[in-house]
Parts: structure tokens; sequence; C-alpha cells
């Protein structure tokens, strides 16, 4: 089989299975199996490919797993993180996140200490860390595996001396203050869950999506938190979901925070809310 019939074969298959853009997909699990470089299968269709490596790959993305864990990274920031299970896998819309984060922060410099709130793969705090050399950094997760994933991450960006993960709840008892909280967490109603794409509803864990009866349960104990987090001044940005800008808004008013304002991600969705804590 030559990568030209492979490609031709992988993207019927996936498109058969309804995987949105099957072509790009299937070059790029192509390349997975094979170690090929676009570049090389441009300029030599006619280069000999194993299948089997490729079918099995095939077999699992036609099966609705994500892109992204079977490739075992996926870009953020412009950066690359490993992916796995663990946690949710990096999406564009969160980086909305990281603009307001630095907004909140413009001076590169400063000596930042900032927290991130259910870490995860660590892609919010590991990006803002890359952008403020001054920064240090301290990322929570209740699964050990994750914040040992976000560990190996920050190593391989070459940023592990500014950033520390642990695994804890959020609301547990932290000592210190932070003059940047960030924070992605479950804010998916629980009945809305089963409908999801196939991609996160079977493979993404159900810890990061399940945001209670209203979707609100978590911005409740963190915003609760927060004014104990906060260092004065400081400011703690969230990303919310559709529709939740007022009410989470309203939780971090109650809890005397300053509402700074709104960051929209690409398709204009309200996804970053800022807070300040007084002073």
């Amino acid at each position: 089989m030559t990568a030209a019939d492979a490609l031709r074969h992988g993207t019927a298959a996936l498109e058969m299975a309804g995987v949105p853009n099957p072509r790009l997909e299937a070059r790029l699990l192509l390349g997975h199996a094979t170690g090929l470089s676009r570049e090389a299968m441009l300029r030599d269709p006619s280069l000999p490919v194993s299948g089997p490596a490729f079918d099995a790959l095939l077999a699992r993305r036609a099966a609705r797993e994500p892109l992204a864990l079977i490739l075992g990274r996926q870009e953020f920031w412009s950066l690359s993180f490993e992916v796995s299970p663990a946690t949710l896998i990096p999406r564009a819309d969160s980086e909305a996140v990281v603009d307001a984060a630095l907004d909140a922060a413009p001076d590169r410099a400063a000596s930042l200490r900032v927290l991130d709130l259910g870490t995860g793969s660590g892609c919010l705090l590991l990006a803002v860390l890359s952008e403020r050399a001054g920064a240090w950094g301290l990322g929570i997760d209740l699964s050990g595996e994750a914040a040992g994933l976000a560990a190996r991450n920050a190593r391989a960006l070459g940023l592990a001396s500014r950033a520390a993960f642990v695994c804890g709840d959020w609301d547990a008892p932290l000592r210190g203050l932070f003059d940047l909280v960030l924070s992605n967490p479950p804010y998916i109603e629980t009945a809305a869950v089963a409908g999801l794409m196939p991609e996160v509803a079977r493979h993404e864990p159900m810890r990061a999506l399940d945001g209670g009866p209203d979707g609100l349960r978590e911005y409740r104990r963190i915003l609760a938190r927060l004014p104990a987090l906060l260092a004065p001044g400081g400011t703690a940005v969230l990303e919310i979901g559709e529709g939740q800008a007022r009410p989470v808004g309203d939780l971090a008013a109650a809890a005397g925070l300053r509402q700074q304002g709104l960051r929209r991600d690409l398709a204009g969705i309200p996804r970053a809310l800022s807070a300040r804590a007084p002073g």
C-alpha cells in the first residue's frame, strides 16, 4: 500500500464513521503510524507504508476515541502538551482564560504567585508561566495521575523550576495568598453530559465535566474559597460555559469580588470571567 492509497482508505473510513475533517485526521494518523511527515508524503505519494498499524489507529478513531488521546499530544497556546484519559483535552476555547490572565498581569517580569485549581494537563498554568518569566505557579488536581501528567508537561516545556503540582481538592485549606487564580471547573449540567459528542462523553473524565444539576456546583465551592486565596487586588479568571456569565458573576459578587470583564472565545461566546479582590 502506498501513502496515497492509505490516505484515501483512511479518509473514506473516517468519513463513514462521521468523524469531522476526515482527510486531515487520516493524514495525522498515517504520519503517527509510519513516522512520515506531511512533506514526505506530499513529495512522494508512492512511498510504501505498512497497513496494520494504520488500520489499528483508524479503528480507534472510527470508534470516536479523541484524536489527541490516540496521538498522545495536543497543542495549546502554541505549546505541545502530553494528554491522557486522566484529564480534559486542552481546547482552543480555554485560551480565552490565558488571554484574560495575561491582561490582568501585564508586567512580564513581575514576581507573580499563580494558583491553578483543577489543573488537569497543566495547560492554563504553564501557558501563563511561559509568558511571564517572573511568575511561579501551583497546580492542584483531585487526580494524582493528572498532577503527575502536569508535572511531566512542566519538565518538557522547561518550566519545572517555576511550577509545582499536588493532588488535592480545591476547597481544601491552602496556605498563602496568590496574585492570580485560574480555574476551568466542571460546568456541564448533569443532565446534559450524556448528550455531549461521543469523544467527550465516552473518553474524558466525568469528574472534569459534570458541574451538578445547574452546572454551577463547583463555582459555588471555588468562589467561597477565593477571598481567602487572593492577595489584595489579586485576580481570579474562571472558564465558564455558555449562558453562565451572569450566574457566575453573581456568585463572584456575593463572595465580595468585583467583576472585571468577560473574554470571548473564537466563536464569540463569553468564555472567561475575571474578578478582582478588594485592595
